[in-house]
């Protein structure tokens, strides 16, 4: 695949990601165009909020399809259609199937509001403060077809602070995520990083930014 330069967000929730990777790309702090977003919940804040940055943007419902793969294949199809090169899940809902990972290995990025290997899946917040975790945070990674077991690009961590919730937690957890996926697209866009042969490759030129990855 050639170098990304048409990046596409598929999301389920609020949207704040691809909000911080739309603002990056307006920037020019990401040399690429958000051509798309997605998202397969009806009116789905994300969706707005692209309309609101003049965004490409569609709703595949999830729901309207028989399976899982006729799901992914629309998916395809549309992602397809717009030559997208890089496609960034930021809050999207859904397992995705190895035919889909396929398609877009090394292309395909999320990010998981936990320190990884911690806490893959669901209530990773509260699952930090039941464990008396020192430290929360959040991981951006390749996705491959184990779930939340890509490998890092990059890891922003926070402390976890005498009297937090899961709420003040997360939103804490959130604003680095701001920060570190519009990061994580940039290597990605420059090919400063690459998945080879199942691990993350690092331009060198990264290893002195300050950033844990």
């Amino acid at each position: 695949m050639s170098t990304p330069r048409r990046i596409a967000v598929i999301a389920s929730g609020s949207g704040s990601n691809m909000a911080a990777i739309a603002a990056a790309c307006e920037r020019g702090d990401i040399p690429a165009t958000l051509s798309l977003v997605i998202s397969n919940v009806p009116h789905a804040r994300v969706l707005a909020r692209a309309a609101e940055w003049q965004l490409p943007n569609r709703c595949i419902n999830h729901r309207d399809y028989e399976s899982r793969g006729a799901f992914e294949e629309a998916m395809l199809q549309v992602l397809q259609k717009n030559a997208i090169d890089l496609v960034v899940l930021a809050g999207f809902m859904r397992i995705l199937t190895d035919r889909f990972i396929r398609e877009y290995y090394g292309s395909l990025l999320n990010i998981h509001p936990s320190l990884l290997p911690k806490y893959p899946g669901l209530n990773t917040h509260q699952r930090a403060l039941d464990a008396g975790d020192e430290e929360a945070g959040a991981t951006v990674h390749f996705v491959i077809p184990e779930l939340d077991a890509g490998p890092t690009i990059v890891q922003a961590r926070v402390p976890v602070l005498s009297g937090d919730d899961a709420s003040s937690l997360a939103a804490r957890v959130q604003a680095q995520e701001h920060q570190i996926y519009p990061l994580a697209v940039r290597w990605c866009v420059e090919k400063k990083v690459e998945l080879r042969k199942g691990k993350v490759w690092k331009d060198p030129s990264l290893t002195s930014n300050g950033t844990n990855a």
